[in-house]
């Protein structure tokens, strides 16, 4: 019986151990991250507060001219109430004296609503195309968030499965080198081979161990650098469903290079372009500091006065009512010349936001060419690659055969076996290079 319940203890841990584990474990594509990111990354998170705090600011600017209702509270208690000295004649008294007397009650109380509405304020119009303008400046500003967002995870990608592959290679090269290197130990103790030739191998197979090592390491590194992109904690494990040599095929599209660029859809010759509408509304600003202004209020009062501070316990307390309506208008008359100055500033602003947006649109050109000439190299580079590690393949098994009969040198051996490693190295950084050019040309064609 005992028995029965061991069994049954160890099968509840395995299961739980397997639930927090599938809790903590995220397997994606590169398509499945990359759209994982642009909902949870950090980055995207702030983009999509900055639209908001833009709305919110929207909303302020408006708000200014809707009706405004504030009410006022008051109450006076004079500690010390003043004394003033008026003629006594005017109660009967001898020309030339003065009698004392205090007006007023020792305390009081108002109320007072008062609503304001604003009729007319150029910079409050505006104003308004500003906050606008700027909603859309942050609108765009996600935009370029997420295609920056795309290629770090895109790049991060990669450069995990890139860990991954080095060290199924280089542990298939250590491999085929311990092998070797006991082969030839075997071989020097019968006197058929010389001492430094499985000292030469010695020296191959500690330094493939210190690369796999090295490998293993930067692994964990990428996979942390990756979840960080994401928007995940670093240590979730995280499975790649995408194979890095597929990526390679998937990766070569040689449509891109017919691609028309068209540069009012790119974002950042839109966020120049918003960047000139800002400049001009700020003109625009200033301009209309230099008109009137109109503002209308009317209010509703009420005022007690007592000396007993008995205002809503005496029945008999007489409130008087009091109401004003207004019409307020402002008018700039003589500022000596500071609104006619600062005019001046926004139309320079206005200028120099001009010549940044000439400026970005070669620029915009410029980076489609380059990636354009970038992305072809990489393909030739990745085939070419290819073709060199087919042949280090073949050269490295020769000299290998050559070795062992006897034919060639453990120098020989070495260099091939380098000559090797190398073209494996540049065979999968071809890889690489493919799959980030090809998001760096994504990103200047502005293709998603």
């Amino acid at each position: 019986m005992k028995r029965e319940y061991l069994v049954i203890y160890f099968i509840l841990v395995a299961f739980l151990v397997n639930a927090q584990k599938s809790e903590t474990t995220l397997s994606l594509s590169m398509d499945e991250a990359v759209n994982y990111a642009l909902s949870n990354s950090y980055a995207i998170k702030n983009a999509e507060l900055d639209i908001d705090w833009a709305e919110k600011k929207r909303w302020e600017t408006t708000t200014m001219g809707l009706p405004q209702i504030n009410a006022d509270l008051g109450y006076q208690n004079f500690l010390k109430q003043g004394v003033t000295l008026i003629p006594s004649e005017i109660f009967g008294g001898e020309p030339g004296e003065l009698v004392e007397v205090i007006f007023g009650t020792k305390q009081n109380a108002s109320a007072t609503i008062m609503l304001q509405q604003l009729i007319f304020d150029g910079s409050y119009l505006v104003g308004l195309q500003s906050a606008k303008t700027f909603l859309k400046i942050s609108n765009l500003g996600k935009e370029k968030t997420e295609n920056a967002i795309r290629e770090a995870v895109i790049n991060a990608y990669g450069n995990v499965l890139l860990a991954e592959e080095s060290i199924q290679i280089l542990e298939k090269n250590k491999s085929s080198v311990e092998k070797n290197f006991l082969e030839t130990l075997e071989i020097v103790k019968n006197g058929m081979a010389e001492e430094q030739d499985a000292e030469q191998l010695q020296i191959t197979l500690s330094s493939l161990e210190n690369q796999l090592n090295k490998s293993k390491r930067l692994k964990t590194i990428a996979k942390k650098m990756l979840n960080l992109t994401l928007g995940i904690d670093i240590n979730t494990e995280l499975i790649l469903t995408d194979n890095l040599i597929e990526l390679a095929d998937r990766n070569t599209d040689l449509n891109l290079f017919n691609q028309n660029f068209i540069i009012d859809n790119h974002v950042d010759f839109k966020l120049a372009d918003n960047n000139v509408t800002a400049n001009e509304l700020f003109v625009k600003l200033e301009k209309s500091r230099a008109l009137p202004s109109i503002n209308a209020f009317v209010n509703y009062s009420k005022f007690a006065n007592n000396d007993n501070n008995i205002f809503f316990s005496n029945y008999d307390q007489k409130w008087f009512d009091s109401s004003l309506f207004g019409i307020n208008m402002h008018i700039p008359i003589f500022s000596s010349l500071q609104r006619s100055s600062r005019t001046q500033q926004a139309k320079i602003a206005l200028v120099q936001s001009q010549n940044d947006l000439d400026e970005i649109s070669q620029k915009l050109k410029l980076q489609v060419a380059t990636a354009k000439n970038k992305y072809q190299f990489s393909i030739d580079q990745y085939h070419t690659s290819k073709q060199n590690l087919a042949l280090a393949e073949r050269i490295e098994q020769k000299e290998q055969i050559k070795f062992f009969e006897g034919l060639s040198s453990s120098f020989n051996l070495t260099n091939a076996q380098n000559q090797l490693y190398q073209n494996q190295r540049n065979y999968l950084q071809s890889i690489i290079e493919i799959i980030n050019s090809k998001v760096e040309l994504e990103n200047a064609l502005n293709v998603k």
